[in-house]
């Protein structure tokens, strides 16, 4: 036998046991790694029990910020809140010629504003006025705008200038007005805890206020309606998820939810603005109720005065731990960490 030949076969009969040594590692990592994720899964389902809270019993779509909503029966809840197709809460925004954020608060007509969906349109309807088409994709060759929402930089595409005569002459003003689109894949969104610190970093929106998520109960509405004069409308709070089949202000303790196949944590309660106190069905803004009434019973704890100031509190903002579709019907589950009982 060859010297070449024999140390051939030395170096096989040494590598075989090194190979099959390393074959024994790696299945037995592999075991390990199932192994862990077994007991990671036994151990959440031990942790954690969900106890039915409520119902979906209404969703709401706010296109344009501060105009009026689409109801929809489903939707899907998306990072930067609810979606149904390009439908996209609060993704169009009317700005002035130098990009400031034009709301209800400034404008209260602007809540009179209906908004549908033609084909692949935005169809608005206004007092006065012919409809506007507005496409739902927008041409590249249009201007992006550079816009400020509550002192916040973040950008919009201008939807044309048959937009911005159709909302200059709605206001009947001197000065323009224009409507820009926030383009998910283009643009980046604003941080919430830039309006709010008691958010959490990942959590992001493009024209909300503040959360990607407005949770509130039918039931929270009916005491607030038994304690007022004239009642008012649930429009006034504008909330994406309402509720039913529960107590009154039972959201203010549902800090994780399942919704459908959506995830929600509860970030904090809603202070609320002078915006509840315009008539979504005349346009007209009082700066008194609900506000006065709220405020006698819904303050903050004096720990957080810090955040709320004056704002009394109504309806819940919610962060979105796992996307997921929603359905109106659709149980709402609170999740419980069983070391919390």
């Amino acid at each position: 036998m060859s010297s070449y030949l024999t140390a051939a076969i030395q170096s096989a009969l040494q590598a075989f046991p090194r190979q099959r040594l390393l074959l024994l590692w790696t299945a037995g990592v592999g075991l390990t790694a199932i192994a862990t994720w077994m007991w990671w899964r036994k151990k959440q389902s031990e942790e954690l029990e969900l106890k039915q809270v409520g119902i979906v019993s209404e969703l709401f779509i706010y296109p344009i910020k501060s105009c009026r909503p689409v109801s929809v029966q489903e939707a899907d809840c998306m990072e930067l809140g609810l979606y149904k197709g390009d439908l996209r809460d609060r993704h169009w925004l009317v700005v002035t010629e130098d990009g400031h954020m034009v709301t209800g608060r400034q404008e209260p007509r602007l809540v009179l504003i209906s908004v549908s969906v033609r084909g692949d349109s935005l169809c608005l309807k206004g007092e006065g006025m012919d409809e506007l088409l507005v496409p739902m994709s927008l041409p590249k060759s249009n201007k992006v705008r550079d816009c400020r929402v509550f002192g916040k930089d973040i950008q919009g595409r201008d939807c044309g200038e048959e937009a911005s005569r159709w909302f200059t002459s709605y206001f009947q003003s001197s000065q323009p007005y224009y409507l820009v689109h926030f383009e998910e894949k283009t643009m980046r969104p604003r941080k919430s805890k830039d309006s709010e610190v008691l958010f959490r970093d990942v959590d992001v929106i493009a024209y909300s206020d503040a959360s990607p998520i407005m949770l509130l109960s039918e039931t929270s509405m009916e005491d607030l309606n038994s304690r007022l004069a004239e009642p008012i409308s649930l429009r006034n709070f504008r909330p994406c998820i309402v509720v039913s089949d529960c107590n009154a202000f039972a959201e203010d303790a549902w800090h994780d939810i399942r919704v459908g196949t959506a995830r929600l944590k509860r970030i904090m309660a809603c202070g609320r603005c002078i915006l509840t106190t315009v008539n979504p069905d005349t346009g007209i803004i009082t700066r008194k109720e609900p506000l006065d009434t709220l405020r006698t019973y819904r303050k903050s704890d004096a720990a957080l005065s810090h955040v709320y100031k004056t704002s009394p509190l109504f309806g819940q903002y919610y962060g979105v731990d796992k996307t997921g579709t929603l359905h109106v019907g659709d149980p709402i589950y609170q999740v419980i960490h069983k070391h919390q009982q």
